[in-house]
C-alpha cells in the first residue's frame, strides 16, 4: 500500500503508476490493475470513487468511522452503524478508518467488525489507530502512550473487537513524545513481520518523527488534519511526505462540521464536544460565521453545496492527498461522494482559499486538551 507519487505517460488521458503499474483513465475510472503479471477488474461502484496514486486499491474519498460511535453526535446503534458502512461500499468508499478510541469500550471497531461480515474483507482497505488512552471517557485524563509493550497490547485487542486477522494500515494515533519514536516503530515492524498489519502510519507527528520513524520501516501514510480552514500542514509536513512518497489522509477534512453548517445553518448536536472547540464558541464562531456564508455564496457559483466545494478543494490538492468525511446520514454520504464530480481549475482553487483566509479563521484548530499534542510539539527523544 505504499503510495508512489511519480508517473510516466501512458496515453492521453491516462498514466501509468510506477509501483504496481496502475491504469487509471480520465474521470478517475479504473480500468484495470496490473501486479506480477495478474490483472483484476474492479466494481462499477469503486470506479465511480476513482482512484488515487495509491499502490494498492485505495478510493479517492475514505470514510471516518468515528461519527458513527459519537464522536460529534449521538452513537449510532451498531445495526444503524453496519447499515450506513455497507452503503458506503456499495457506492464505492472501500478506505474505512477507525481507532481503538472511538466510542464506549471499543464500540466502534466492533461495528466496524460487524460490518465486514458482510463485505468481502480483501476489497475493504481498513485503518485503526492506537495510542491515546481515556480513562473513564473523561477528556481531561487523556494519555498518550507508545511504548513497544502498549503497540502490542493495542493491536491484540483491536485485532479481537474487529474479529480480523490483520489491519491494512496501522497508525500511531498520537506520538509519545516520552518514547524514542524508534523503540515505538520497531515493535510495529514486527507486527508488519508477523502478518497482523501491513502497513504503518502515523497521526499528527512532526517532519522530524516522520523521517526517523521512516528510516526504520517505509511509512505509508500520515493523517493529518487538513482542511481549507486547516492548512499548516502546506508549509512542512506535505512537502515531506511527497519526497518520501508517503500520502496524506486528511481527517477532518469539513472541519468537523464547519463546511456543512454545523453550528450556523444548524445547531450543534446535544451534548456534542463541539461545544468545547475554540472555533465553534463565542466571538470565534461569530467570526466564523462570516467567512461560511462567503463560503456558501461561493458554492452556488460552482452549482455545489458548501461541503461539496470544501471536499473539491481537497481532492484538487494531489492524487496522494484522500480525505476521510464521516457522516451517520446516507444523504450525505451521497453528497460527499458527488464531491467527485465538481472540476476546479487553477483559478478557482485560488479563490477558493483566498475565500478562508487561514489568518481570519477564528480560535486553535483543536481542542485545548489535545493542543499539547500537536503535530509540531511531537518530537520524540533520540534512541540511545
Amino acid at each position: 500500500m505504499q503510495i508512489v507519487n511519480s508517473y510516466v505517460p501512458h496515453s492521453t488521458n491516462s498514466y501509468t503508476i510506477v509501483s504496481m503499474v496502475v491504469v487509471v483513465k480520465e474521470r478517475a475510472e479504473l480500468v484495470a490493475v496490473e501486479q506480477n503479471g495478474s490483472k483484476f477488474r474492479d466494481s462499477s461502484a469503486k470506479s465511480e470513487i476513482g482512484f488515487p496514486r495509491f499502490g494498492e486499491d485505495v478510493s479517492k474519498l475514505g470514510f471516518g468511522c468515528g461519527g458513527l460511535s459519537g464522536i460529534l453526535n449521538v452513537p449510532l446503534s451498531h445495526e444503524a452503524g453496519v447499515e450506513v458502512l455497507k452503503q458506503a461500499f456499495h457506492k464505492g468508499i472501500t478506505f474505512f478508518d477507525t481507532a481503538d478510541i472511538y466510542g464506549d469500550r471499543g464500540h466502534n471497531e466492533i461495528m466496524i467488525g460487524k460490518a465486514l461480515k458482510m463485505l468481502p474483507r480483501e476489497q475493504v482497505q481498513l485503518a485503526s489507530k492506537f495510542g491515546i488512552a481515556i480513562p473513564d471517557r473523561n477528556l481531561s485524563r487523556v494519555q498518550v502512550n507508545g511504548s513497544p509493550e502498549y503497540v502490542r497490547q493495542c493491536i491484540e485487542a483491536s485485532l479481537a473487537r474487529l474479529d480480523v486477522d490483520y489491519i491494512d494500515l496501522y497508525y500511531q494515533h498520537r506520538i509519545d513524545t516520552s518514547v524514542p519514536i524508534e523503540e515505538t516503530m520497531g515493535e510495529l515492524k514486527k507486527l508488519v513481520e508477523e502478518g497482523k498489519i501491513r502497513y504503518i502510519g502515523l497521526s499528527e507527528a512532526s517532519v522530524d518523527t516522520i523521517k526517523r520513524a521512516h528510516a526504520v520501516h517505509p511509512i505509508t501514510a500520515v493523517q493529518m488534519e487538513y482542511s481549507l480552514w486547516s492548512r499548516e500542514i502546506e508549509e512542512d509536513v506535505i512537502p515531506l511526505c511527497r519526497e518520501l512518497g508517503i500520502g496524506i489522509v486528511a481527517y477532518s477534512p469539513l472541519g468537523h462540521g464547519f463546511f456543512g453548517g454545523k453550528g450556523i445553518t444548524e445547531s450543534l448536536p446535544s451534548e456534542s464536544v463541539l461545544e468545547m472547540h475554540p472555533r465553534f464558541v463565542g466571538e470565534n464562531l461569530e467570526k466564523n460565521k462570516v467567512l461560511y456564508e462567503r463560503f456558501a455564496t461561493l458554492a452556488l457559483k460552482h452549482s455545489c453545496t458548501p461541503p461539496q466545494l470544501a471536499l473539491a478543494w481537497l481532492l484538487h490538492q494531489g492524487d496522494d492527498v484522500v480525505p476521510i468525511p464521516g457522516t451517520t446520514k446516507i444523504k450525505n454520504l451521497e453528497d460527499n461522494i458527488s464531491s467527485l464530480a465538481v472540476k476546479l481549475r487553477a483559478e478557482d482553487l485560488k479563490e477558493i482559499g483566498d475565500a478562508i483566509p487561514v489568518d481570519q479563521v477564528g480560535g486553535e484548530r483543536d481542542y485545548e486538551i489535545f493542543s499539547k499534542y500537536s503535530y509540531r510539539l511531537a518530537n520524540t527523544p533520540q534512541k540511545m
